[in-house]
């Protein structure tokens, strides 16, 4: 049966409009390499592990890259191996590269994500933003709003704690702490705890034990390697007297991620028992 004229026309209507969402479909479906294992998280979290074709490595992989190719080490990046990848989208956190590194990136002209949130809140934009990038708004909304609604729970639970100050270690030797612009350190204000180094600028400063007796906190926390023995000669330290010495519970603390609202989790529990 031949069609009318005006449903003819309607279906070239559709078949049109058909063809030009697939073309923008095709069109936000970007080769991403993704330079901190934060990033890879996100890219997975994001049900885009299909559009990543590298990763720099910086720590244990998601498991669905582990196929991926390597582009380099924490702070070597391969530039070559990187090129040779085609990437329309790198997603880069500040440190990953050094800053030379960064510039030729910038100078090749290929699109960078910068990605450095310093709270809590940030970081669920974050998850937006990249989804944008890679064409799956949808995506990101979505994640956002689980890791917000997350978020508020865990800020209703424990607003009416008594506070707790927190001296956070990074590293013992130098020692280096978080300042207050760290994403961790918003991570403490959620769990109803105080970084009593926040007034620092400096993401990761270094810090003298002297300054550590002179702000006397109640609890000691122990990043990703810190060794906490140390403090046990210094019996003038609440943290010490205490016995509130504590590592942290679970490293995904320290990675911006969604999987860092399962950390957070386990985080104020820590800090609840402290209490």
């Amino acid at each position: 049966m031949a069609l009318s004229p005006p449903a003819s026309a309607g279906l070239k209507t559709a078949l049109a409009l058909g063809a030009l969402l697939l073309a923008q479909s095709l069109a936000a479906a970007p080769r991403v390499i993704t330079l901190a294992p934060s990033l890879a998280e996100i890219m997975v979290e994001l049900d885009s592990a299909d559009l990543v074709v590298g990763v720099l490595d910086s720590g244990v992989r998601p498991s669905v890259l582990l196929d991926r190719p390597s582009v380099g080490r924490h702070a070597q990046l391969e530039l070559e191996s990187l090129l040779s990848l085609k990437p329309d989208l790198v997603l880069l956190w500040p440190d990953s590269i050094s800053r030379s590194q960064r510039e030729q990136l910038e100078g090749l002209g290929i699109p960078l994500y910068v990605a450095e949130p310093h709270d809590l809140d940030q970081l669920a934009g974050q998850f937006r933003e990249i989804a944008v990038q890679l064409g799956r708004a949808e995506a990101g909304e979505r994640l956002s709003a689980r890791f917000t609604q997350g978020l508020a729970d865990l800020r209703q639970r424990y607003a009416r704690r008594e506070p707790v100050t927190v001296f956070y270690q990074v590293w013992h030797e130098p020692l280096f702490t978080l300042g207050g612009q760290q994403i961790v350190s918003d991570a403490l204000r959620v769990c109803g705890a105080r970084n009593v180094f926040a007034d620092l600028s400096l993401p990761a400063p270094q810090v003298s034990v002297e300054a550590v007796l002179a702000r006397d906190p109640q609890v000691i926390l122990g990043g990703s390697d810190a060794q906490l023995e140390p403090w046990q000669q210094w019996s003038t330290l609440q943290a010490v007297r205490k016995r509130q010495l504590w590592e942290v519970p679970d490293k995904g603390l320290e990675r911006p991620s969604f999987q860092m609202l399962g950390a957070l989790e386990k985080l104020c529990a820590v800090l609840h028992e402290a209490r």
